[in-house]
């Protein structure tokens, strides 16, 4: 199955970008009458069919519509300190994409080891991942945000904070509801400062532990993201 990323169609027939043809017809070697698939990112999941095989304009008729394909029954957020190594962060977001998320933002934190994210690099590491994984609903990138300013506008119902400070925290399974919308916040490299954690508990986030290891960020991301996709199964 070949599937390709086309977010803005809107008719029975689709047009390919200069990149995607040539994919298409130089690597693929797809001819007329081909079939492949196509993805909007908003649920959208097509089957299709080549027309006219161009390496520079490969125009696709559409032959069916699949609506909210592979969606799934809760909602996924997960803020996360973006790491010194933007490797990391985009290993994290592969997989994440993987397993299954709808939004995430990077958030510049005291302790953060990088302030600054360069979102259109990441956005195509997620896309790769949405084609590679079949899904049809592309997560959604935001641009960083300060940690002080994005705690003051979260509105989902459920709302986490996963730190190392010893204090009072339980396991994200002892305070689950399902199929519901959440906010995982991952706090970077040197953890969340006592005075971030006060803040965000006085926005009623929840802390959280996950578990007793100490994780790098990116794999405590990826733990948050595992365990409310296999809690909501």
């Amino acid at each position: 199955m070949h599937i390709f990323y086309t977010p803005d169609i809107n008719s029975d027939t689709y047009i390919l970008s200069e990149e995607e043809s040539k994919h298409c017809i130089k690597v693929l070697r797809f001819q007329k009458g081909s079939l492949l698939n196509l993805v909007d990112g908003k649920g959208g999941f097509y089957d299709a069919i080549v027309e006219e095989a161009h390496p520079k304009r490969t125009r696709i008729n559409i032959l069916r519509v699949h609506e909210n394909y592979g969606k799934r029954n809760h909602y996924l957020h997960i803020a996360i300190a973006p790491t010194k190594s933007i490797e990391r962060l985009e290993w994290f977001l592969e997989k994440a994409t993987e397993i299954g998320i709808d939004e995430i933002t990077p958030v510049i934190c005291d302790r953060s080891e990088r302030k600054e994210v360069k979102t259109e690099r990441l956005n195509k590491v997620i896309t790769t991942a949405v084609k590679q994984s079949i899904k049809a609903f592309h997560p959604k990138l935001n641009e960083s945000e300060r940690f002080s300013d994005f705690i003051l506008k979260s509105k989902h119902s459920n709302k986490f904070i996963a730190h190392c400070i010893e204090s009072k925290k339980l396991a994200i399974k002892d305070q689950f509801k399902l199929n519901s919308d959440y906010l995982v916040m991952i706090g970077p490299e040197g953890d969340f400062t006592s005075a971030e954690i006060d803040s965000a508990m006085k926005q009623n986030f929840v802390p959280i532990s996950l578990g007793n290891s100490r994780l790098r960020t990116e794999t405590a991301a990826l733990e948050a993201c595992f365990e409310i996709n296999f809690l909501n199964r």
